[in-house]
């Protein structure tokens, strides 16, 4: 039960209702498309009257167009509807502390083009850069309309100002990045932590069962990020900070990380502690370099037999096991979903990872542990779905 809060509340009027009604109609097109009028009308109990209200309302907004006329053997044949794939759509920002990709992206979430960029470390300069980026591609999709702009951080961002209050691999300075982006734009923005919004696209994305309403996201790239999603909600806390697993302590007196704690999940279980262990095993042999090596080398040297990078990789698994036996524990969601290129060695990973959670979960919760394949690109997807679900998902009343 969701308490009302006394002191923060919106009574419910007819607008709520008509609203209400809007998205359950567009999620049932979205699930059913092409879909008719009269099929709407009986998949969500309302009067054909209303339905054609909203519908009407829905293609004049683009959201919504007309598709195929069906057969009757008598009264009036259904025309039926489905999203405006092609002339409503999103733009999608992920940042990470390398690379920023951005992409358009229709109703459908199927992107239509993207770009990829060094991400800069002064934000005043880079948000710019990023800002001409969008409208260059925006220009060459001059025919549709966007709804607006997601954007996902390696970070933590104030629910209240909007400013990015924690983010140690990215090494940002407090910035009211919202405002940033949408002055520099001119696009409705919405602002995420990367994980929660993976953790999103997830329950977005039609590939899981619709009683999956507890959905766990992992990301590991740098860093370790957590998105949790709970009965059906997105869980910041009061403040955006909740989630921030990655700094839990998982190791005594471990290696120093960029929060400037030691022994955190990331600075064991991410794809920089598995760099680091790969550089530790060198140094033990003849081999030793003086550059370290990427992540995406040691997964092609694990593919090519390399023991060290083999070695590496497997701790790396042992202590990303670890964190993910402590989420489990404390969450026991339906879906643990991780996400990053460490999946890619999933074959090697998986086993260590199970043998891990056998010792640490002796009453083992019934969790789906599920790699994300890096080519579908969680991340961008997440972007995404930031804008979607304020036009799917249920309205914010008390």
């Amino acid at each position: 039960m969701r308490k009302i809060d006394l002191t923060d509340f919106q009574v419910a009027t007819s607008e709520t209702a008509r609203d209400i009604n809007r998205r359950i109609l567009l999620n049932l097109i979205r699930k059913h498309q092409p879909i008719s009028r009269a099929d709407l009308s009986r998949h969500s109990g309302l009067q054909r009257s209303t339905v054609s209200l909203i519908t009407e309302q829905l293609i004049a907004e683009r959201w919504v167009v007309e598709g195929a006329v069906g057969h009757a053997a008598r009264g009036r044949k259904p025309t039926f509807l489905h999203l405006n794939g092609e002339r409503a759509g999103v733009v999608g920002v992920d940042i990470r502390p390398g690379t920023t990709t951005i992409g358009l992206a229709c109703l459908n979430m199927v992107f239509m083009a993207q770009v990829s960029l060094p991400t800069g470390r002064n934000p005043d300069k880079f948000i710019p850069e990023v800002a001409a980026h969008v409208r260059k591609l925006m220009q060459g999709h001059s025919e549709v309309t966007y709804e607006g702009m997601g954007v996902s951080l390696p970070g933590r961002v104030n629910l209240a100002t909007h400013e990015l209050v924690f983010a140690p691999n990215l090494g940002w300075a407090k910035r009211n990045l919202k405002a940033m982006f949408a002055d520099a734009t001119g696009l409705p923005v919405e602002l995420e932590n990367a994980a929660n919004a993976c953790a999103l696209a997830e329950l977005w994305s039609g590939r899981h069962p619709e009683n999956v309403r507890n959905i766990v996201a992992v990301t590991v790239s740098e860093g370790i990020g957590v998105g949790m999603v709970l009965n059906g909600q997105i869980v910041r806390g009061p403040t955006g900070l909740a989630g921030e697993f990655g700094h839990v302590t998982l190791l005594e007196n471990g290696p120093l990380c960029k929060c400037g704690n030691r022994g955190c999940w990331e600075a064991c279980g991410s794809n920089s502690a598995a760099v680091r262990y790969y550089a530790e095993a060198l140094s033990r042999s003849t081999k030793a370099s003086s550059s370290l090596p990427s992540f995406e080398d040691i997964l092609r040297l694990t593919d090519q037999g390399d023991a060290k990078a083999k070695e590496a990789i497997e701790r790396m698994a042992y202590y990303l096991g670890a964190g993910l036996a402590m989420l489990m524990t404390a969450l026991a969601p339906d879906l643990l979903v991780v996400i990053g290129e460490v999946t890619r060695a999933w074959s090697q990973v998986a086993p260590v990872i199970d043998g891990v959670l056998r010792d640490r979960l002796p009453t083992h919760p019934p969790t789906r542990i599920v790699p994300t394949d890096p080519a579908l690109q969680p991340r961008l997807r997440g972007t995404i779905a930031l804008v979607l679900q304020k036009h799917f998902g249920a309205p914010a009343v008390a």
